[in-house]
């Protein structure tokens, strides 16, 4: 489905400069699953050496010109990719059938290549639904039925909130307050728990116990119309509220807003997946960490670290995920989902920013289905996301799951809040 949300014509483009063409996730999804459980964890052959050679694995390249500098293959026609990923689709049925699953000792186990399989690619229609955000609409197909604005999304909680008229700010006119809840001190569990999920991702292992201080958080995600503030203020003109190398970024890329935004003679815009329409003042901003961490100190305060994350998700359920939109719902309308401390919607409608740097845990050892997973991105430059946003896969929420990103990366559905 998500594929026949596009044009043809736009089947070799890369819509992310950063990222491969079109055409080679169509291919990757399958040529992952074939090394991953025929060929690693059950020894058989492969389908086609070439392809599985091509589309092997995905980039994650510091800058366009890095990534333009690695070059491409010649691509297969759309025709034989499909006809690749059927005849592998075959492959896999025949092998998970007549494998016995809980058979010999194996260096890769086949339940793990199993679940491995599968996870990578539900992370992957994440990976698809913000590329395709950067396609063009007219070479898009909106779903039928679907609606950017539903009339439910135009009702506004009524605690912690305050609703105030404001020109300029689009549809949905209101703001948040900044009330924050005081959490205290206690522990938080990293990771999971094999109670919790039948699969977990290396970094998710070993799970432990941590320490956490107490600490105060927002009670809702910073806002658009939150953020607009930092903008009207002069936030992209500072260079204090940036780290060095973030300012660097700022002035060389001429970055004045977040990438979902644009402004216009009419005012402040939001590129929604199928269509813009006025700045939605009351839906969560997502912007690059470096964006967030910037507007955190603008209101002196920090993000939350890792471990702050989960002690205040305590108790949290979902919001917003799964596919239910591809676009954002306003914060703070299904209190129902908060949190036992009174935070809302710290499980969807958006990935959420920490300060913790991307690492292994105590104990970490790659997974023998894919050990490159996680440790090729233990770099230092890379920042742990918890949560989940409108297109994350059901299957992958999990209070120890843990995406990861640049600091300077923009096209993720990543949002934030404040701690003290």
């Amino acid at each position: 489905m998500l594929f026949d949300l596009l044009d043809d014509s736009i089947y070799y483009e890369r819509p992310i400069a950063l990222r491969n063409p079109v055409v080679f996730y169509e291919g990757h999804l399958p040529a992952f699953a074939v090394n991953t459980l025929l060929k690693k964890a059950l020894g058989r052959p492969g389908i086609d050496r070439h392809l599985e050679e091509i589309f092997s694995r995905g980039i994650d390249p510091e800058t366009e010109a890095t990534a333009a500098a690695r070059g491409n293959p010649a691509w297969p026609s759309r025709a034989d990719v499909r006809a690749y990923a059927a005849a592998a689709d075959r492959a896999l049925e025949e092998a998970i059938e007549s494998a016995s699953v809980a058979g010999a000792r194996r260096a890769v186990p086949l339940e793990e290549a199993i679940w491995a399989v599968l996870e990578h690619e539900e992370m992957h229609q994440e990976t698809l639904a913000y590329m395709w955000h950067e396609i063009p609409y007219s070479k898009k197909r909106r779903p039928d039925g679907y609606t950017t604005l539903p009339t439910q999304n135009s009702q506004l909680p009524t605690s912690n909130s305050q609703q105030v008229q404001e020109s300029g700010l689009g549809v949905g006119s209101w703001k948040l307050g900044v009330d924050q809840v005081n959490i205290p001190s206690g522990t938080a569990t990293l990771g999971t728990r094999s109670d919790e999920s039948v699969f977990a991702w290396d970094n998710e292992l070993e799970p432990h116990e941590v320490d956490v201080p107490a600490f105060a958080i927002d009670v809702h995600n910073v806002t658009n119309g939150q953020f607009l503030a930092f903008v009207e203020a002069g936030g992209y003109r500072e260079a204090r509220w940036w780290r060095p190398e973030d300012w660097s970024w700022v002035v060389s890329d001429g970055i004045a807003h977040p990438r979902f935004w644009e402004h216009t003679d009419a005012g402040w815009q939001w590129r929604a997946m199928f269509e813009r329409l006025p700045l939605p003042s009351s839906w969560p901003v997502y912007v690059t960490w470096a964006e967030a961490r910037a507007y955190a100190a603008w209101r002196g305060m920090r993000l939350p670290t890792e471990a702050e994350f989960h002690r205040a998700a305590t108790g949290s359920a979902p919001v917003n995920v799964d596919f239910a939109r591809w676009d954002p719902v306003p914060a703070g309308i299904h209190p129902e989902a908060a949190s036992v401390f009174g935070v809302h919607d710290l499980v969807g409608n958006g990935w959420e920013w920490t300060s913790t740097p991307f690492a292994p845990f105590p104990g970490f050892t790659p997974l023998a289905s894919y050990p490159e997973y996680s440790a090729d991105f233990f770099d230092g430059d890379h920042l742990v996301l918890k949560g989940a946003s409108p297109v994350t896969a059901r299957g992958l929420i999990r209070s120890g799951f843990r995406n990861w990103f640049r600091p300077r990366y923009p096209y993720v559905y990543a949002g934030f809040r404040c701690v003290t």
